[in-house]
């Protein structure tokens, strides 16, 4: 094992290869010219972890504040059911576990009272609280964005153009690679058609 990684015929000895072939004495043109575009892959790969780091800082700010736009105007309140939450059947032999609409009531901040349809837990009895967030007139709307929902979208978000840039650049270099191996194959093939022969053995 110790051999295939740091042997001569190792993939780290011939990605060193691949990557420095000037120290080959039959290195050709076209393999510099892949060393050269690895190393570049290699560099832009790297450059693009601060652009990517950026973008996600970015996106992070602007989530931040659509965060505190959406917390504007909302507010937290309970819900009473007004009849038990009906239990879903999955088969004939399991019942179901997720949130069941269900008729229920809300005062709001004006002493309003509501009614409407919100998830409850299936088999929850009539009068069972429900948490959930109304708008400024009382009606049901969904819960703001968290700040930890901020940086959990930033990071991927960087990650992700991250991953993106770095697929395009091996794409790239395969594409690169792909019509250096033809114009290889091509040389040796001529090379070969050149090479004098003997029309008979002895």
């Amino acid at each position: 094992m110790e051999l295939l990684v740091h042997g001569s015929s190792g993939p780290i000895a011939r990605f060193r290869r691949r990557l420095f072939p000037g120290h080959n004495s039959l290195a050709r043109v076209s393999d510099r010219i892949e060393a050269l575009l690895l190393k570049l892959v290699i560099l832009a790969a790297l450059l693009a972890i601060p652009v990517a780091a950026a973008v996600g800082s970015a996106n992070h700010d602007r989530q931040v504040a659509e965060a505190a736009a959406d917390a504007t105007g909302r507010q937290a309140t309970t819900a009473y059911l007004l009849k038990a939450a009906p239990v879903r059947i999955v088969d004939s032999e399991s019942v179901g576990t997720g949130d069941a609409t269900t008729e229920a009531t809300w005062t709001d901040s004006r002493g309003v009272r509501h009614t409407g349809g919100v998830l409850a837990t299936p088999g929850s009895p009539a009068g069972s609280p429900v948490p959930i967030w109304i708008d400024a007139r009382g009606a049901l709307t969904a819960a703001p964005k968290t700040a930890s929902t901020a940086v959990f979208d930033s990071v991927l978000v960087g990650l992700w153009l991250w991953f993106a840039v770095v697929a395009a650049l091996v794409l790239l270099h395969r594409v690169v690679r792909l019509v250096l191996d033809r114009q290889r194959a091509a040389a040796w093939e001529r090379a070969w058609a050149a090479y004098p022969r003997s029309g008979s053995w002895p």
